[in-house]
Order: C-alpha cells, then sequence, then structure tokens
C-alpha cells in the first residue's frame, strides 16, 4: 500500500518506519525544508537524530502527497490541525481516508480530532477517519522497540484495515477497536496527569504519590468521559490506562518533561521555549478545566494543574491543597 504522511516529525517519521517495514510505501509532507531535506538526503529524523529508511521519501508539495495515495495520516499538533486540513483542502479531488495519530482536544470547543475532521472535509472527500493511540513514545517506535497500540473508528473495517497497515509481528502490536471517542479522549487527557506526575516529581514526591495519582487521574478521566457520554471501556485499553501509565512515568514523554520544569520553578512560557516538541497537555488542561467547571464535575487535580500552570499558583500551595480535601469513600470510574 501506499501512505501519505502530513507532518515530518519525531512521531510522524517513526509512523513511516513502521510502514516501511511492513513493505508499504510512505510519503512524507512538511512545511520545513530542513526537515524535508535531513528526511531525503540524509534519513534521518531531526528531532531525535535516529536513522529512518531510506524508503521513506518526504516533499513539500500537498498536490504530490494527495496524488501519491488515498491514504492521509496526519501527524501534526492539535494545535495546527485546522491550519494542515485547510491546506490540502483546495486541492482534494478524490475520497481519502484519514487517520489521525495526534492526541488532543481543541479547547475553546471541546472537539476532538475526529470531529474536527468531520466539521472541515467535506462528505464526498471523506471515506472515513480512524485515530491510532496508545503507549507509544517515538523514541522507542522508531528504533523498533516493542509496542502496542490501538486503531479505532466508528466503521470496524475502516478500523481493521489500519490495523492491518501497521500490525507487525516483530515489534509492534495494534488491537482495533470502534470505540473511537473513549480512544480520543483517553489520549488527549492522560497529558494532563503526565504534567501533574513531572511536577510531583521536581516538588519531591515519590512512587506512593505516583500511584496515587494515576488511579485519582482516571477516576477524573473517567467523570469527563460519562459527561461526553463516552463508554469507559477504553479506560481500561491501551488508550487509557496504558498510555496515562507511561506518559506519567516516562521521560520520553514530553509533558511529563514539562511538568519537571513547571514544577521546579519555570513559567509556562520559559518550559515551552525549552521544549522542542509540542506539549499537548497544556491546551488539553486548559480544554478538561473548561469543560468540568462549565459541566459542574469535579476534577481537583485538573483544577490544581490549571492553577499551577496557567495562573502560577505554587505547587506545593496546590499540592497542600489536594491534600486538605475532606475525606470520602473511594470510588473508582
Amino acid at each position: 500500500m501506499k501512505v501519505s504522511i502530513v507532518g515530518g516529525g519525531s512521531w510522524g517519521l517513526a509512523l513511516a518506519k513502521v510502514l516501511s517495514d511492513n513493505n508499504h510505501e510512505t510519503l512524507v509532507y512538511d512545511v520545513n525544508p530542513e526537515t524535508v531535506k535531513a528526511i531525503n538526503e540524509e534519513h534521518r529524523c531531526l528531532q531525535l537524530d535516529e536513522a529512518i529508511p531510506e524508503s521513506v521519501r518526504a516533499t513539500g508539495n500537498v498536490e504530490e502527497i494527495l496524488a501519491f495515495s488515498d491514504i492521509l495520516l496526519f501527524v501534526v499538533p492539535t494545535k495546527v490541525l485546522r491550519e494542515a486540513i485547510c491546506s490540502i483542502l483546495p486541492h482534494l479531488e478524490t475520497k481519502k481516508l484519514f487517520i489521525n495519530a495526534a492526541k488532543g482536544i481543541e479547547p475553546a470547543t471541546f472537539k476532538r480530532a475526529s470531529e474536527i475532521f468531520a466539521e472541515m472535509v467535506p462528505p464526498e472527500y471523506l471515506e472515513g477517519f480512524v485515530a491510532l493511540s496508545g503507549p507509544s513514545h517515538a523514541e522507542e517506535v522508531i528504533k523498533g522497540m516493542m509496542t502496542a497500540i490501538t486503531s479505532a473508528s466508528e466503521n470496524e473495517e475502516h478500523a481493521c484495515f489500519v490495523q492491518s497497515l501497521f500490525h507487525n509481528k516483530t515489534y509492534f502490536r495494534v488491537y482495533s477497536s470502534t470505540d473511537l471517542k473513549g480512544v480520543e479522549l483517553g489520549g488527549a487527557l492522560k497529558n494532563i496527569f503526565a504534567l501533574a506526575a513531572g511536577i510531583a516529581k521536581a516538588q519531591g514526591h515519590g512512587d506512593n504519590a505516583l500511584a496515587a495519582l494515576i488511579t485519582r487521574g482516571l477516576v477524573e478521566m473517567g467523570k469527563i468521559y460519562e459527561q461526553l457520554d463516552a463508554s469507559k471501556d477504553a479506560l481500561l485499553g491501551l488508550s487509557g490506562i496504558g498510555d496515562l501509565f507511561v506518559t506519567c512515568t516516562s521521560e520520553h514523554s514530553r509533558n511529563y518533561r514539562a511538568g519537571l520544569k513547571i514544577g521546579s520553578g519555570k513559567n509556562l512560557d520559559e518550559t515551552l521555549d525549552s521544549i522542542t516538541m509540542v506539549v499537548e497537555g497544556i491546551r488539553t488542561t486548559e480544554a478538561a478545566y473548561e469543560l468540568a467547571k462549565q459541566a459542574g464535575i469535579d476534577t481537583p487535580i485538573i483544577n490544581a494543574i490549571h492553577d499551577v500552570v496557567f495562573d502560577r499558583v505554587e505547587p506545593s500551595e496546590a499540592f497542600a491543597k489536594l491534600l486538605s480535601r475532606t475525606s470520602k469513600p473511594e470510588r473508582m470510574p
């Protein structure tokens, strides 16, 4: 098969490597000429300084990627997703299967990526939509290290088709799901708690606190699932507890690293300036906080992280406020 990839960052190139290893042809589109040059001439991922297969090619021409394949894999931050979609719309002439591998929620609208694609892409050009999500650091995938993720679509045939594209028996295992909403929400919301985990680590808290954070974070995720009428089944899957665990415990996670910097005293601007890749958890914290406030949902951890990140409340003060809350029975989602 042929697959066109929109976005030549670390995750886009890691997935290009998987597709290449599975004997599929890929063409990567990126607006940065240096990225295109590094892929075509050096066969390297600039962000990770890792080699990629020589069969992976790149272009800065939108029309070229649309002519190359009827499968479009988007791997761009949700912050620029609408801009990326707009760049291809004038050139669409045939139906495409859209795949999204980024994780986030739009703050102003609370929309997931699938909803943004459905809103922006005319039906006559939208063959279907599939989300790829799960515990998957690009740093490990690009090295061929063992990983398992989920391919999710409301159309089971599309979910299974994308599963077959990426699944292999050596290092990349893919499960299929029709719970698109649950999978997308899990991939986005877990980044909030990765920020919290980094802040907690920087403040000197240990494994006990981390375990509590992951567990109670899962509870808050469940409350948002319920508010948005999403099945909670995905919470116990790869895109839920799986992704939550890996992003809260690994320094590969840019959200965890951002939390470390914030917890060490850096403000938001300083933190974002020091991390070259997009920190999706910042925008998702904003979205989840506003959603919870409007819906009257009790999300104390999300509120605390919002206070620290956006209102510059001292982390020690935020943690003290969490611990001083009235004791209550434990109820899981």
